[in-house]
Parts: structure tokens; C-alpha cells; sequence
């Protein structure tokens, strides 16, 4: 088969198309013919040697893709796809997949787990954009962060493909949704999108905005992609007994906290990451994302975000998208 490779890390020109070995779906996988993957953030780190695959990961970038089943491991069911909640799936099924990595390529093997079947009204292409973005979203905003109905959620990032997936997601449950983004066109699809509370992070502080939007309050869940130039702001922007989720670094990776003032707001800082999970873990937020994230998809009340298509042979020039900065949501090749 083919897949994107790093030979040598570096920038969009390091990502080169070629032969490599097929993979063989090993005890409880399954192997998938990709037909279309998604661009990540992380994706870019690891063409630029700072995020190495977790052990036993494919080397190839790309963590998520959709695709039909083309084969079943042991300890696989084999079953329909009508009877993939009990863990089977069967040759020819169209799924959309989780990954440590190897969706750049025409065939993956994963976790029987981090398989999911195709949202209703999701196509194929379209699903590839999805298992990153909800099982992030899900596992960070609502496992961890615990976000309620009535309660105002921050997201950082807001336009980004983390970022349309919170805000929907955060407003069907019945919050308050404030994004930052760096312009007014993204600002205005975040609002198209559901949010509540616009600031355009060049213009305005995101935490006087935010305080006199909520009468002092602050938000009660702070999603951040930012990481330490963000960490005192955040502090300083969260309500009484509310939690501060870091997931991404894009801002540094050191700073200081005020923990005094964490403290008198009852606030809890967590940092987490997806890919290097145990598979268990990973399989569990998958299973959480089909029951809950799912339905809402297939209702229309959650839909995919993809800013543009690119084919996957093409992949230089979607990491030069994502690091323009210029797309709202997610940036999608295809085989």
C-alpha cells in the first residue's frame, strides 16, 4: 500500500507519498480501507519531530479516519453492522475510526473499540472529520469537565474543528457557550454555530468580556488550547467551582499559576491528552461518543464542520492550511 511518510521531520515538504508495508490486523482489530482521513494540529507536530506515535502505533501521521471494513482480527465478531454495538463488525462495513496514527495511508489497522459506524446522514468522506473532534470534545468537556445545562463554557479556539464541535455540542446540552477567534468572519460562524458570546482575542480581553457577559461570574468550564499564555487569564476567568481543561500548547508549555486564586474560586486545572490513552480508555470514549454524541449527529441538532476536501496525496499543502489558520473546522483528504 501507500501512505504519507516523514523521512526526515521539517516543515509541509517533509510529508512524502510512498510504498510501505501492509498492515495485518493483529488480535481484537480491525483492518479498514481508508477512504478519507482528517487534518490535526498533532499531526503537524509529529512532521515536526515534537509528537512521536505512541508504541505500536503506525509511523504515518493522521488520527482519525472513515473507510470501509476489509478484514477482522481474532477476537473480533464478525457480525452485522446492524450488531456492531456488541463489538462485531463485518468485511464491507462503512465505519469512521479513532487512531494513534496511520490514517494517512489506504489501509489501518485499529482497536475494534475506537470503530464507530457512520453517523445516520453522515457520508463517508464527511465522517472522517469526526472520531478526533467528539471523542475530544466528549472526554474533555463533558467526562472531565463535567459541563451542565445552565452552566457557560469557554472555548478557546472556537472556529477551529475542536472548537464547532464544543460549541454545538455544549448548546445542545443546554449551556452557555463564549468561544474566542481571531476574526470577525470566524466570530460569525461561531454564532451561526450557536454561541452566546463573541471576543475576538486581537481586539478584546477575553476576561473582562467574559466577566461582564456573565455579571462577574465567569465560566464555569474553560476549554483551552493554548496552554501557558493563557493559564493566568483562565484562572482569572473562571467562575466559583469551575474547571479549567488544557489540551492543547500552542502558547507555551511553562507559566504560573496563582494557586490562592485557585483556591478561593474551589477550581480544578487539568491537562490531558488523547492519543497516548490505553486502549480501554479510548475504547470507553468512543462507546460514550455513540451514545451520546451519535444521536444528536444523526438528528441534525450536531453536523460536521469541513472547511475544505483535499486529496491525500496532497497533504503538504492541508498542513499549510491548518497552519494559516485561515479554515473554520475541519481540513479532510481523500484517497
Amino acid at each position: 500500500m501507500h501512505a504519507i511518510t516523514i523521512p526526515e521531520f521539517g516543515g509541509p515538504e517533509a510529508l512524502t507519498w510512498a510504498e510501505v508495508p501492509d498492515p495485518e490486523p493483529r488480535e481484537g482489530e480491525v483492518l479498514i480501507d481508508v477512504a478519507a482521513s482528517a487534518v490535526n494540529r498533532a499531526d503537524l507536530l509529529q512532521r515536526q519531530g515534537h509528537y512521536p506515535p505512541p508504541e505500536g502505533a503506525p509511523p504515518y501521521p493522521g488520527l482519525e479516519c472513515s473507510g470501509r471494513v476489509a478484514a477482522v482480527g481474532p477476537g473480533v465478531g464478525n457480525a452485522s453492522a446492524s450488531s456492531a454495538a456488541a463489538g462485531g463488525w463485518a468485511v464491507g462495513d462503512e465505519v469512521c475510526a479513532l487512531l494513534s496514527g496511520g490514517g494517512y495511508a489506504e489501509r489501518v489497522a485499529v482497536p475494534a473499540g475506537q470503530v464507530l459506524p457512520l453517523p445516520e446522514g453522515v457520508d463517508l468522506v464527511t465522517a472522517a472529520s469526526l472520531p478526533e473532534v467528539t471523542a475530544t470534545v466528549w472526554s474533555n468537556v463533558f467526562m472531565l469537565g463535567n459541563l451542565r445545562p445552565g452552566e457557560t463554557l469557554l472555548v478557546h479556539g472556537g472556529a477551529s474543528g475542536i472548537g464547532t464541535m464544543a460549541v454545538q455540542l455544549a448548546k445542545a446540552v443546554g449551556a452557555k457557550v463564549a468561544v474566542t477567534a481571531g476574526s470577525a468572519q470566524k466570530l460569525a460562524r461561531c454564532r451561526e454555530l450557536g454561541a452566546d458570546i463573541l471576543i475576538n482575542y486581537r481586539e478584546q480581553d477575553f476576561v473582562a468580556e467574559l466577566r461582564s457577559a456573565t455579571d462577574g461570574a465567569g465560566a464555569d468550564v474553560i476549554l483551552d488550547i493554548v496552554g501557558a499564555k493563557y493559564l493566568e487569564r483562565n484562572v482569572k476567568a473562571l467562575a466559583v467551582n469551575g474547571r479549567i481543561v488544557v489540551i492543547g500548547l500552542q502558547g507555551g508549555v511553562k507559566g504560573e499559576v496563582n494557586l490562592g486564586a485557585l483556591l478561593t474560586k474551589r477550581g480544578t486545572l487539568a491537562a490531558t491528552s488523547l492519543r497516548g490513552r490505553p486502549v480501554a480508555e479510548k475504547s470507553a470514549i468512543v462507546a460514550a461518543v455513540r451514545e451520546h454524541v451519535w444521536p444528536l449527529i444523526g438528528s441534525g441538532r450536531v453536523r460536521p464542520v469541513v472547511d475544505r476536501t483535499l486529496p491525500l496525496r496532497d497533504a503538504a499543502e492541508a498542513h499549510r492550511a491548518l497552519e494559516r489558520g485561515e479554515h473554520v473546522g475541519k481540513i479532510v483528504l481523500t484517497r
